[in-house]
């Protein structure tokens, strides 16, 4: 009997490692999962949205309708319609049995409610008859499509026109020079787009006086991490006297307004401020260019509705002026290599410069005790 069991075990462990080394010589391929088929019948979603939205008596009104798209229903169809004429995934066809495929609105509507609620892919799918991967699809492919037809006009550099109107806004605001305040990561600071111009000696120039003194380069409000550049006015994160006080004042009052609309920004297009639904860079970099491009056209169609100001409060009397653009300087680039090399080292010291750093912040804190101290102390 116990030889009969010896055996029976034994043949047990030599078939187990047969088995074992069969499976190694000759692996078998993983299954593929088989994709389950859903017959989500498009035509009912899009019947079903039309009908809420988009005809004559639609079920919701206007209002809900710039809720739930964040703008206005003929600017919606003004992109839906460019996209379906000019982007051929939006192109409504049929397929090999003659059905047609998702219409235009489904793409975009999918792709607009994404990146309003900052939802997941699938959030939808029971409303506009579309799987996670194709709503997918559909955002990846609207943003392009976005910057693509309307980068040029919405998200162009500013004309030296826009920049005067930008320096004439900081002056009033007691900043001689300043055109805006930064947002960007300090982390990626030597390859932000808004110093590529400047350090590629292409940028326009500006020249305006603070305390007499002239400088020839414009700033940026910025908060305490930035560095000691000469295109940077931090913060006094401890003022030690009331001139330092109130330029720290005015300094954080202007430079929240950057932070505001970028929360403006954040609210309407939570996918922003959300987890990133895309772990690749390009993808991630055309949502936010699409996020801007979109946040300046429906700013643009809702302009006359504005009544929070008066652009003319900030219109400056050119006798009074004393920021305004430099169009006498040259922005032609160099032909010769080595020149080109050594202005743009020249220029990038010049941007680095901690000197002229703190002699523009301290002649800022002189220009707005003067300016505003008396009306404060």
């Amino acid at each position: 009997m116990d030889e009969y069991f010896d055996q029976t075990l034994n043949n047990y462990f030599d078939q187990a490692i047969q088995n074992r080394f069969d499976q190694a010589m000759n692996p078998l391929e993983p299954e593929k999962k088989k994709r389950v088929h859903i017959e989500r019948k498009r035509e009912e979603g899009h019947q079903r949205l039309w009908d809420d939205y988009f005809r004559e008596d639609a079920t919701y009104p206007p209002q809900i309708f710039r809720r739930r798209f964040r703008m206005n229903k003929p600017l919606f169809m003004r992109i839906v319609e460019r996209l379906s004429t000019e982007v051929p995934y939006f192109e409504q066809r049929r397929n090999g049995h003659g059905r047609l495929g998702l219409s235009a609105i489904q793409k975009c509507t999918a792709a607009i409610r994404m990146m309003a609620y900052g939802s997941a892919a699938d959030a939808f799918d029971e409303y506009l008859r579309l799987a996670e991967s194709t709503a997918m699809l559909c955002l990846e492919k609207f943003v392009e499509g976005i910057v693509h037809l309307f980068g040029d006009e919405y998200l162009r550099r500013p004309t030296p026109e826009d920049l005067q109107r930008l320096l004439d806004i900081g002056e009033v605001r007691g900043f001689p020079g300043m055109i805006g305040s930064t947002l960007n990561d300090i982390n990626i600071l030597d390859r932000s787009p808004v110093f590529d111009d400047i350090l590629q000696g292409v940028a326009p120039k500006v020249k305006y006086f603070v305390n007499g003194r002239q400088y020839r380069m414009a700033y940026y409000l910025t908060d305490g991490i930035y560095p000691k550049w000469a295109t940077f006015v931090k913060s006094i994160s401890m003022p030690q006297d009331p001139k330092a006080s109130l330029f720290a004042t005015y300094q954080e009052a202007v430079r929240k307004d950057v932070e505001r609309a970028f929360g403006v920004l954040q609210a309407r297009f939570a996918i922003v401020k959300n987890p990133a639904l895309m772990l690749d860079k390009v993808k991630i970099g055309n949502i936010m260019r699409a996020c801007i491009i979109l946040h300046n056209m429906i700013v643009e169609d809702e302009r006359d509705g504005y009544t929070q100001y008066d652009e003319a409060t900030f219109a400056q009397v050119e006798s009074n002026r004393t920021s305004e653009v430099d169009f006498t300087y040259s922005t032609d680039i160099p032909s010769n290599l080595r020149n080109m090399m050594g202005d743009t080292i020249t220029i990038r010291n010049e941007v680095r410069d901690k000197k002229i750093h703190d002699r523009l912040q301290a002649d800022l804190v002189e220009h707005i005790w003067e300016k505003f101290g008396t009306n404060q102390y």
